[in-house]
């Protein structure tokens, strides 16, 4: 049975790789970045259990979904001539991630987030996004992101 605190740590741990992603890059540059990356994507998501549901907030186009770990691994870190207009989401200098629940949906081992997640970066400046994260554990028992869905706030014109 998934808990109320294990989405709290799923998050937690989501924005501190999100965090150590961007201190990789700045340190040691690119490899680095997108190794690490590709560890925190294994640990995190469950791309080996079919494909993700994964919508990031840029990106648009014929690249809009990424149901794929190549796809996941160029948004976060770019450098991928296969999706051209990625500038790498997590290595844009984070130091912070907060959430803000709206709700959450749990059944057995399937369970559902949203809210908002706030990231700073290492200028001290904040963006929010609104959020949608679906967890199911694998064989192990390990939660794993299996929807994630994110988007800018709306701006009425």
């Amino acid at each position: 049975m998934i808990t109320e605190d294990d989405l709290a740590a799923a998050r937690i741990a989501w924005g501190e790789g999100l965090v150590s992603i961007s201190k990789a890059y700045e340190t040691d540059g690119i490899q680095q970045a997108r190794d690490l990356a590709g560890r925190i994507l294994d640990a995190a998501y469950g791309y080996d259990m079919g494909p993700v549901l994964f919508k990031p907030t840029l990106s648009g186009g014929r690249t809009t979904f990424r149901t794929s770990r190549k796809g996941a691994l160029s948004y976060f870190v770019g450098h991928d001539p296969d999706y051209p207009k990625d500038a790498g989401f997590a290595i844009r200098g984070w130091r912070k991630t907060e959430s803000e629940t709206a709700a959450s949906f749990i059944e057995g081992d399937v369970a559902m987030w949203m809210g908002w997640m706030r990231f700073t970066d290492k200028d001290g400046q904040t963006i929010q996004t609104d959020k949608t994260f679906g967890y199911k554990k694998d064989a192990q028992g390990v939660l794993r992101i299996v929807l994630h869905h994110s988007s800018l706030p709306y701006e009425p014109c």
